[in-house]
């Protein structure tokens, strides 16, 4: 008995290692681990970037809008092919600098570094980054000048992409437009994205316009809709020439 309560106690050590071990191979076995995930998120947390978690999914859901896109820009191309269509806007653009705007006109009109030796035409699109800027009407060998979709004379067939129900658009001031709806019944909203109508005949259909600000629906005949323009006209710098298709 002497001899067993000895060899008992040399072992006792060797043996609460044993069953310890046993007990946290079992305990991590039946809950997958998640033990010993949550104690190494416990410790390594004082090391870990300190970001909120409403910037990760902010982050996360910017990134699956960014894939979306993509996807559906993929599809549509597909669909372009197998339905003989021309893309958006044909042709390769010609980049361009604005150097020249006048403190009167502003939001009228602007002078690009680019003419009629670059190949620039009457007719040609301008877009800027986000969208349509306007339409080349004068060119000259070394420059152009573009009327800028924000002036008020300029008109701009568009149509409401969520409910495809179209007017025209006129510029109002440096970053906003109105349309004036052909239907009485548009079912316009705040938020809808606004785009050239592909009944247009001086801009090609689908290009991205600006977003609607507010609808008056009791302005007579038809509806009325204040725009905030995707491209920042009065901060624009540099624009994508498109010739006329």
């Amino acid at each position: 008995m002497e001899s067993f309560r000895r060899h008992w106690q040399r072992y006792l050590v060797q043996f609460g290692l044993a069953v310890g071990g046993l007990v946290i191979a079992w305990t991590i076995r039946q809950t997958n681990g998640l033990v010993l995930m949550e104690t190494y998120q416990f410790l390594s947390k004082p090391f870990q970037p300190n970001f909120s978690s409403q910037e990760v999914i902010r982050d996360a859901k910017f990134k699956e809008l960014q894939y979306r896109l993509t996807e559906l820009e993929n599809q549509n191309q597909q669909f372009q092919k197998i339905l003989g269509e021309k893309p958006i806007i044909a042709g390769s653009g010609t980049w361009s600098a604005i150097i020249g705007r006048s403190a009167g006109s502003w939001w009228q009109q602007i002078i690009i570094g680019r003419g009629s030796s670059d190949g620039i035409k009457p007719g040609a699109i301008a877009v800027g980054a986000g969208g349509l800027v306007g339409r080349v009407t004068d060119v000259s060998p070394h420059s152009s000048r573009v009327l800028l979709i924000s002036d008020p004379t300029n008109q701009v067939g568009v149509i409401v992409s969520r409910t495809r129900f179209m007017g025209i658009l006129r510029g109002k001031s440096q970053n906003l437009g109105i349309i004036e709806f052909f239907d009485r019944d548009t079912d316009a909203k705040r938020g809808d994205i606004i785009a050239t109508s592909p009944f247009s005949k001086l801009y090609p259909a689908g290009i991205p316009i600006g977003r609607i600000r507010s609808v008056n629906l009791d302005k007579q005949p038809a509806p009325e809709a204040i725009v905030e323009f995707t491209v920042p006209i009065s901060l624009i710098e540099f624009v994508q020439v498109y010739p006329k298709q």
